[in-house]
């Protein structure tokens, strides 16, 4: 018996624009409804769906490729009330070795929009825990999600991809600079307070902003946020009246509508005297109403824009890819020899119950002729399972190196007939 294939399907940045990609999006109880569904469907046995800003990709473990294919793509368009035909051109399809790489390549942020990352790993891992709580992962991904981690973690120490903090907050605030040629005694207002708002907020301090101040719809998280940094926390209905003195506002949260439209900013502009406003907007969905850049004197950047500031940032890390490369290349061989292995594991099962069956039957027989005491009983079982072991050792030890290729079935067949196993 062959074990699942394994599968992936989605689209990123580089396949998708920002649009479908805000589209594409899954909330947190959507990814939860998506892999709960898929797995109902009989060619799919195994799941798991990662969203982040940049891409969306299912990892299955499938009996059948093509229909698996099909069921994943009618679940996308039915969970996001999305046509087939506006996203299908966009999705790539990965299988054996190609996904394991893939994903391992994703995991130590190979294929991110910035190259090494740090941000991808802890959201595949959220990806994983919501999989691991709904239990649509079995034996096959759970253990690729493992090795996914421990790839991830070797290319993290092993090579400088990580080293020069570069990130999609590193990337706004460096285009910020170029805006304004230098950053200090700018005033920035930061809309939102997680992760992304954290880093940007470290390199807005290391460019000697004049002032940052923070809002976040938990004004409790605003506030920690700008005291670690020794910024000012606002309230979130105070945002429009603090956009009146920012220089620029670079915006974060994790809102599914705009936040900040043109209608705002058009009232706003009168009362700056149309003195000149820069926003940056990491999120996705996105926070900022594209349609602001109309105004004069308004400018807006999205994730899309910050791609030109990226390519500058990352060339240090280009020639640590190689080691990762190698790193992962290496992972993809040893996921795929216990993956195969895998197809001859119920029969090596097999052989090992058929051997102690015989074995346990002998061992009455005996028992009975020679009446042993149950000390001398304990040891002549001792010794049939090390002579078992012995003598299954080097068989075993074949099948699992000459059962996982193209002939494999010659060899399983040969060791059925041989012990006369049926399953």
């Amino acid at each position: 018996m062959n074990p699942l294939s394994i599968l992936l399907i989605g689209l990123n940045h580089n396949t998708a624009p920002v649009e479908l990609r805000e589209q594409m999006a899954f909330s947190s109880d959507e990814a939860k409804k998506a892999v709960n569904n898929l797995c109902l469907s009989g060619d799919i046995g195994e799941v798991l769906l990662a969203s982040t800003c940049n891409r969306m990709e299912i990892l299955m473990a499938v009996k059948n490729r093509s229909e698996a294919v099909d069921t994943a793509k009618k679940c996308i368009s039915r969970i996001k009330d999305i046509l087939i035909n506006d996203f299908e051109k966009s999705l790539y399809i990965h299988e054996g070795d190609n996904a394991v790489r893939h994903l391992f390549r994703v995991a130590s942020s190979l294929d991110s929009m910035i190259l090494g990352e740090p941000q991808i790993s802890g959201q595949i891992k959220q990806a994983y825990h919501l999989a691991a709580r709904e239990k649509t992962m079995g034996v096959i991904l759970n253990r690729l999600m493992h090795r996914a981690f421990f790839v991830a973690k070797r290319v993290r120490t092993e090579t400088g991809i990580g080293d020069h903090a570069v990130s999609i907050s590193y990337a706004a605030v460096e285009l910020g600079k170029k805006i304004f040629g230098s950053l200090e005694n700018k005033s920035v207002l930061l809309i939102g307070a997680g992760e992304m708002a954290e880093l940007a907020v470290e390199h807005l301090i290391r460019n000697k902003t004049k002032k940052i101040v923070v809002a976040n719809r938990t004004f409790e998280n605003g506030l920690e946020l700008a005291k670690r940094f020794n910024g000012t926390a606002i309230r979130y209905e105070e945002i429009h009246t603090s956009m009146v003195s920012a220089d620029i506002v670079i915006s974060s949260t994790g809102s599914p509508d705009l936040i900040i439209t043109r209608t705002h900013i058009k009232k706003i502009m009168k009362i700056r005297k149309n003195r000149p406003i820069f926003f940056i907007d990491i999120a996705l969905p996105r926070d900022i109403d594209p349609a602001i850049n109309r105004l004069s004197n308004s400018y807006v950047y999205d994730i899309d824009d910050l791609k030109d500031v990226i390519d500058e940032n990352i060339n240090d890390r280009n020639n640590e890819s190689v080691k990762a490369e190698r790193i992962v290349d290496e992972a993809v061989v040893n996921f795929r020899k216990w993956h195969e292995g895998l197809g001859v594991v119920p029969t090596i099962v097999a052989l090992r119950s058929r051997i102690d069956e015989i074995a346990d039957r002998e061992l009455k027989k005996t028992v009975q002729a020679l009446n042993l005491s149950e000390n001398n009983i304990q040891a002549v079982q001792k010794m049939m399972g090390s002579f078992i072991n012995k003598i299954l050792h080097d068989p075993i030890i074949f099948l699992k190196k000459n059962g996982c290729n193209d002939n494999n079935s010659v060899y399983l067949d040969t060791v059925k007939k041989l012990f006369n196993i049926d399953h």
